[in-house]
């Protein structure tokens, strides 16, 4: 049995409560293909630029996504393979019969 402590099973459900919009789930899905920007992020999902660097906001500040700077551009992409990992097992869960 795992028993968490309530400091632990709140970053848990922060990180949890960051999977609840779709937008984010969308964006987390296209950064699952590797990098890319914010145009080419709003393109793929189907959103405004504006709301994809919102969302990205929330994203980066639960450490879901990292960003680089190149120029004047900034790219963007999944913090870790643990991101992938769980995004990929939730949708293998939902998925299930």
């Amino acid at each position: 049995m795992t028993l968490l402590d309530e400091a632990q099973a709140g970053q848990l459900a922060e990180f949890f409560s960051a999977l609840s919009d779709p937008s984010r789930v969308r964006i987390i899905g296209a950064l699952l293909e590797g990098e890319t920007n914010v145009g080419a992020l709003a393109d793929l999902v189907g959103i405004s630029e504006s709301a994809v660097s919102h969302q990205l906001r929330t994203l980066r500040q639960m450490r879901l996504v990292r960003a680089r700077r190149q120029g004047r551009e900034i790219f963007y992409i999944l913090d870790d393979a643990h991101v992938a990992d769980i995004f990929r097992r939730s949708l293998d869960h939902i998925k299930h019969d």
